[in-house]
């Protein structure tokens, strides 16, 4: 499999792995940025285009450092351990444990396993969110590396600009301060001083897909982020109705995954659209039938998000209509998805 690979590869590097169940690309392409920024040399895989990187894996022979996202899905059909299993780290990062990919850790308790097993194979250090509940049961746990906890950096919102250390932000979010600060502390580990780091940092414009703006106009502004999990839908919710505290947030989320897509998993959406003032869902019946899954309707979607306005789309059409017939005045449109809404052109639905 391509991590037993990426694994050998690397053997005589210098090992940084980011895990967690969200923020590893954005903590991953954080790191990089800061990295590149400064002239140092190091190898990387990482989920997404970044912008100033030309490919999304890097293997030398010279560099010294590699950093990689850790992935906790199957590392291929037929090697099922976790990706990040495979990697052996020096230093890692774990964001937070949330349910996730329960097409093959079909309960809470195998998933939480697998971060279990990754943390017992870090040989230096764990910097780990400290508000995460689960993730401070695991590091209650014995364990030979040493422990850096990090939370939400503290921050500054003036006309819709966050600062951190008296640093401008073109970022914004608690998720990502706290992503920025995971990110803060490996680069200290690899030697990069918190002067250095924040320099660079002001010119990070964010990962492709996460919270990157489409489109932005005098009255109205629209973001498309990757979130799909409850715990991303209520992150990047609140993080544009803290930037944008003057406007109205539509958010509109797509169920497109496999979990998502499953009756009993749909429980753990409750109160993860609340935050929006408007919260619209859409899915698709043919994705439904494409990955061969139990039929779900429209009123299960409504009943397990547990808000009473809540709309429920199926048809792209309708949906695109409705969007476009809104008044944008004073009004923000957030669309997440790790799908495309088949097809939906995202530009035009603001004017």
């Amino acid at each position: 499999s391509y991590p037993e690979y990426i694994y050998e590869q690397s053997k005589k590097k210098k090992r940084v792995v980011i895990g967690g169940s969200h923020g590893k690309t954005s903590i991953t392409a954080m790191i990089l940025h800061v990295l590149q920024n400064l002239n140092i040399n190091c190898d990387y895989m990482v989920g997404a285009q970044l912008e100033g990187f030309d490919t999304m894996v890097k293997l030398t022979h010279d560099a010294p450092i590699i950093i990689l996202e850790g992935d906790e899905y199957l590392s291929s059909p037929i090697d099922r351990r976790p990706k990040f299993h495979l990697y052996k780290p020096h230093i890692a990062v774990l964001s937070g444990i949330a349910w996730d990919h329960i097409n093959v850790f079909p309960t809470f308790d195998i998933y939480v396993e697998q971060f279990r097993i990754f943390k017992n194979m870090i040989k230096q250090t764990l910097i780990y969110y400290s508000e995460d509940e689960e993730l401070n049961k695991l590091v209650q746990e014995k364990s030979s590396c040493k422990m850096i906890p990090y939370a939400t950096l503290k921050h500054e919102i003036n006309n819709g600009v966050t600062s951190v250390n008296n640093t401008k932000l073109l970022i914004f979010g608690d998720h990502n301060l706290q992503n920025l600060n995971a990110a803060k502390l490996v680069c200290n580990e690899l030697g990069v001083s918190d002067e250095d780091f924040y320099s660079e940092i002001a010119s990070f414009k964010g990962a492709s897909n996460r919270l990157e703006l489409v489109k932005k106009t005098a009255i109205s502004a629209l973001y498309k982020d990757f979130a799909h999990s409850p715990s991303k839908l209520n992150a990047t919710s609140s993080a544009m109705k803290k930037q944008f505290k003057d406007r109205k947030l539509v958010a509109c989320m797509e169920l497109h995954t496999f979990s998502s897509l499953n009756e009993e998993f749909l429980k753990q959406y409750k109160g993860s659209m609340d935050e929006p003032d408007i919260a619209i869902i859409y899915f698709s019946p043919k994705a439904i039938a494409h990955k061969k899954l139990e039929k779900i309707t429209k009123k299960q979607v409504y009943n397990s998000f547990g808000r009473k306005d809540l709309l429920v789309f199926i048809d792209t059409q309708k949906l695109e209509n409705h969007l476009k017939s809104l008044n944008w005045k004073n009004q923000n449109l957030l669309m997440m998805s790790s799908g495309t809404f088949d097809g939906i052109e995202f530009g035009e639905l603001i004017i």
